[in-house]
């Protein structure tokens, strides 16, 4: 079905000034954030769902976006996370025998603006110049300088707790195929398999499945949740996962986190790996542009071998501030020799910067799991 708001006169409004003129497929009104590009040619219902885009406006850079259409199989959470989107050009009619609704139907279900015709590729060359930036999406609105007014007002994401806004309410154990699972505060007893405790800062679903297809009994906990009650669960190990905005903010987890290591076997990917960095005494620092897509190479320094990852952040964390600190640095991006991984051996702790359970390789980091998993062994 074809949204009523397709074809309104969109407006993108930069900090700085900026103008791009499109026109919405879906969706009406106003969005801020920081605007970001994606580089993924496929994937877009995984980045519309996925919550370590909270409080982001993202440009897809692959011209055609909308032609695989939506399925209930692929979410990585209960509902869209992104605070608009942006394409070159929206492929109304989908086809794919999985598709069960269109893209613009999807986000009219959410209400999130959708918007075509902007020219990504030069909005994709303007940020990688002068970097991300906050933004204003508006299809109600002309007045450019008031829209950048409220730009300008906007706060953006450093500094700012955005795990509030997509951590679970309360305990739930996973189950695949649900989306929510029972709300539950403890282990289903007489369950075979090692108990993962997962602290959820935006955790995505494919984690979860991941965890769960490598014989884990997985428990979600709220990202609030104290040291002191993870460890009453008795888990046989603790998940730091994914989630959005600055972990320098996250003071509350990175104490929790310092409070866990060596206590129990530890994996962290995305900001759970930022928030590790930090709970072991390093620093994080803000990318120009972030990584953002599914190709990007990333070097295993232990084996030399090259893999083909999945990433999505703006923040990394700086290995010279871990100098002291006992880590091996273990994966670096070639790109820009960004660090993207890192072990304790000592407190039997690891943790990634990319997304292994995301297999654009398709499979050339799911040995991580498996890694986990020989941790919990030894203990």
């Amino acid at each position: 079905m074809r949204s009523p708001w397709k074809g309104k006169r969109a407006l993108l409004v930069l900090e700085d000034g900026t103008v791009f003129n499109g026109y919405s497929f879906a969706g009406h009104g106003r969005a801020l954030g920081e605007v970001v590009f994606n580089t993924g040619m496929t994937g877009y219902q995984e980045v519309l769902t996925d919550p370590s885009y909270k409080g982001q406006i993202v440009a897809m850079t692959y011209p055609l976006t909308g032609t695989y259409g939506i399925n209930d199989e692929d979410m990585e959470s209960a509902a869209i996370q992104v605070e608009a989107l942006i394409v070159r050009e929206y492929q109304e009619f989908s086809s794919n025998w999985r598709s069960s609704r269109s893209l613009a139907d999807f986000l009219d279900q959410y209400g999130i603006i959708g918007v075509e015709g902007i020219d990504t590729r030069a909005l994709t060359r303007h940020i990688r110049s002068a970097g991300a930036m906050r933004g204003i999406l508006a299809t109600d609105a002309e007045n450019v300088p008031a829209l950048r007014d409220e730009v300008l007002a906007f706060p953006g994401l450093n500094g700012v707790d955005m795990v509030q806004y997509v951590t679970c309410d309360g305990p739930y154990r996973w189950k695949e195929g649900a989306k929510r699972p029972d709300l539950a505060p403890d282990w289903t007893e007489g369950q075979p398999g090692f108990r993962v405790a997962a602290l959820d800062c935006g955790i995505k679903f494919n984690i979860l499945r991941k965890l769960e297809h490598s014989g884990c009994q997985v428990l979600v906990l709220p990202a609030d949740t104290s040291a002191e009650d993870i460890l009453a669960t008795e888990p046989d190990g603790i998940f730091l996962s994914n989630g959005p905005g600055d972990p320098a903010a996250l003071d509350y987890v990175i104490q929790t986190v310092r409070n866990l290591l060596g206590k129990r076997p530890i994996f962290g990917i995305c900001l759970g790996h930022q928030l590790m960095g930090l709970a072991l005494g390093g620093r994080t620092f803000k990318l120009k542009f972030g990584h953002r897509g599914a190709n990007q190479p990333v070097k295993d320094m232990i084996t030399g071998r090259v893999e083909i990852t999945s990433q999505n952040h703006g923040y990394c964390v700086d290995p010279d501030s871990l100098s002291d600190a006992g880590v091996h640095l273990t994966h670096v991006n070639l790109n820009d020799n960004t660090l993207e991984g890192m072990e304790h051996p000592d407190l039997a702790a690891f943790s990634v910067q990319y997304h292994p359970e995301a297999s654009p390789g398709p499979h050339d980091a799911t040995y991580l799991f498996d890694r986990f998993i020989r941790l919990m062994e030894k203990t």
